[in-house]
């Protein structure tokens, strides 16, 4: 975290209001949250606060984890600090953490089970220390697998600090788990702000989350490949004629054929939306329906693009999302 991103989110104990704690968590969601922000538009204002909060400390935990300054023990300890600091603050410790003070006030507002925000912070830990049940040692991160049940599969997972990127995991059920913490997680959070009485809206927001996070994971191959991470299943690569090496200077062509199963996996997921829309609070469907018709639309440009994600980062514009933003506040009015 930058000295002036510390500037914002701290403040004198007294002077700290909850107020004044959600309008830095927007001011952070605003220049940071590229998809969310948008949909978050057209919410209720308490709503999209603490929407906002939930965000603002999802950034915390993902600056830590990112940060090449720390090695993974000082990761691993900022992390469980941030968690024991979170859960001081919202047993009634005062606090000067403009983050942590808005997101107390919204879990205490909305009701969000603190086991989540848990979750929240174990999946962002993934990205250092790999998938359970994947490592020997997730301290050391050197991955010694047994593909016993997988025999077709190569062993292309290579030790953190090897020439290739590594492969977090084997299978699509490893990557799944991975998913569950990092995105869906964060819409079982997303769902008790938005409101929801039929506990269905659980599992579709479990897979709702789940084809978000593929989306992101389909853009960023070539960006997480360059930071040492290959979140493809080790099956997939196998299955493709691919390897670990393949990813260090990514040829479009050959990852295609890889990067189409997975956008086709990522669309089954993305059939759940339609059945949660319904569920949750009326104030709050537009918003949702904007989340995911940001998130379908740029898969659907990375597809129309032929997966081709050797050059500058696929995303929607501004105008685009703009676009999908109005949709969203006129079925707001409907």
């Amino acid at each position: 975290m930058s000295a002036a991103q510390q500037g914002i989110e701290k403040a004198a104990p007294a002077a700290l209001q909850p107020a004044t704690a959600y309008a830095v968590c927007r001011q952070i969601t605003r220049s940071s949250a590229k998809n969310f922000y948008y949909a978050f538009l057209v919410l209720p204002r308490a709503k999209r606060d603490a929407l906002s909060a939930v965000y603002a400390f999802m950034r915390r935990a993902d600056d830590i984890s990112d940060d090449p300054a720390l090695d993974r023990d000082d990761k691993a300890d900022r992390l469980d600090a941030l968690t024991e600091a979170m859960h001081a603050v919202m047993g009634g410790k005062p606090t000067d953490d403009a983050v942590l003070m808005a997101l107390a006030d919204a879990q205490r507002r909305f009701h969000i089970p603190v086991e989540l925000l848990d979750k929240l912070v174990a999946g962002t830990a993934m990205d250092i220390f790999g998938i359970p049940g994947v490592a020997d040692d997730p301290r050391t991160g050197i991955f010694s697998v047994d593909f016993g049940e997988h025999p077709g599969v190569p062993n292309v997972i290579s030790a953190a600090h090897g020439p290739a990127p590594r492969v977090l995991c084997r299978t699509f059920s490893e990557l799944y788990t991975y998913c569950y913490h990092v995105a869906s997680v964060v819409g079982l959070v997303c769902i008790r702000i938005f409101g929801y009485r039929d506990p269905a809206a659980n599992g579709f927001a479990e897979r709702t989350g789940i084809a978000f996070q593929l989306t992101n994971i389909i853009r960023d191959v070539r960006e997480d490949a360059a930071m040492g991470r290959i979140y493809l299943p080790a099956e997939d690569l196998a299955e493709f004629g691919l390897t670990a090496a393949d990813f260090t200077n990514p040829d479009p062509v050959r990852l295609r054929p890889l990067l189409e199963f997975e956008a086709k996996r990522a669309r089954e997921y993305y059939a759940a939306a339609p059945s949660l829309v319904p569920l949750v609070d009326k104030d709050s469907r537009p918003a949702l329906w904007v989340l995911v018709e940001i998130y379908r639309r740029l898969l659907e440009k990375i597809a129309a693009r032929k997966f081709d994600i050797g050059g500058e980062k696929i995303r929607l514009s501004t105008w685009e999302k703009l676009l999908v933003v109005a949709r969203g506040a006129w079925r707001r009015l409907l």
